[in-house]
């Protein structure tokens, strides 16, 4: 997840966004097929629910759903595969080795504090490669139980590294994994980082998924890149408000409670525009 505030938080020519849309328009309605790399892409402007916190029927109306690797995909729905390859989990340092933990000059292990979870050293080709190979193996399992797209959280983990990560670093682990996700038959979103969506094409990324858009005025910066192919999630009514005021016409757009619940638990939230 990004909450960049709350969480952690050279163009797609006009041309191909036209092309994408006549591709979309062959086929069943809503679902278009990424020109770069073969993979269907998700409905746009569909139904979504964002299930990372736990699997649920899926509510009436829903077309797509989110769920984390370790989850079965949902029987019917267009099912994307949440994996966070840029942060280990918390108490999950020890399952990737001191080796692949980004440590600071000081030698300690740099952590998201906002969510306790040690970043990833991503700095070299060869680091790179190592973590690459873990994800893709979560990957590989997504493909497996039939999920239809990967989701990789934490793209931005730069932004939280102290400098000790660069942007370019994180572009070049990130095409690793798109690479090894399209080998596979599976789109691959970029999660939010709205600053690199310029890079989309070369990051080998098909959709987006973008955690408060709405809320921080950053929709367009996917849309610009990304088409309708955009995912929008809102954690706060006010920032539903926006995103429908905004994009409800072109967008899925969901809101969910912050801890993304299973349905049934305290504190679930799910509305949409």
């Amino acid at each position: 997840m990004r909450l960049n505030s709350v969480r952690h938080r050279a163009t797609l020519g006009l041309a191909a966004v036209g092309a994408a849309a006549l591709a979309a328009s062959l086929l069943t309605p809503g679902v278009a097929l990424a020109a770069s790399s073969g993979v269907t892409l998700p409905p746009v402007h569909a139904g979504f629910d964002y299930q990372i916190g736990g699997a649920y029927t899926p509510p009436a109306g829903v077309d797509v759903v989110s769920r984390d690797h370790t989850d079965a995909p949902a029987a019917g729905k267009y099912t994307i595969c949440y994996v966070n390859a840029f942060q280990a989990q918390p108490g999950s340092e020890d399952d990737w080795g001191s080796d692949l933990l980004l440590h600071d000059a000081q030698g300690d292990v740099v952590y998201d504090d906002s969510w306790g979870e040690a970043l990833l050293d991503v700095s070299t080709a060869a680091k790179q490669k190592a973590v690459a190979a873990k994800v893709d193996a979560w990957i590989d399992d997504c493909a497996s139980k039939g999920f239809n797209a990967v989701e990789p959280d934490n793209f931005d983990s730069y932004t939280r590294s102290g400098k000790l990560l660069t942007k370019g670093e994180a572009q070049a682990y990130i095409k690793l994994l798109s690479a090894h996700a399209h080998e596979k038959g599976l789109a691959i979103a970029q999660k939010n980082t709205s600053a690199l969506s310029v890079n989309r094409a070369a990051n080998g990324l098909d959709f987006a998924i973008a955690e408060e858009c709405g809320t921080y005025d950053e929709c367009n910066d996917y849309t610009d890149y990304f088409g309708d192919n955009v995912i929008v999630i809102e954690y706060t009514a006010k920032g539903l408000k926006k995103a429908c005021s905004g994009w409800g016409d072109e967008l899925s757009v969901v809101r969910r409670d912050l801890d993304v619940s299973p349905i049934g638990s305290k504190g679930y939230v799910r509305q949409t525009c």
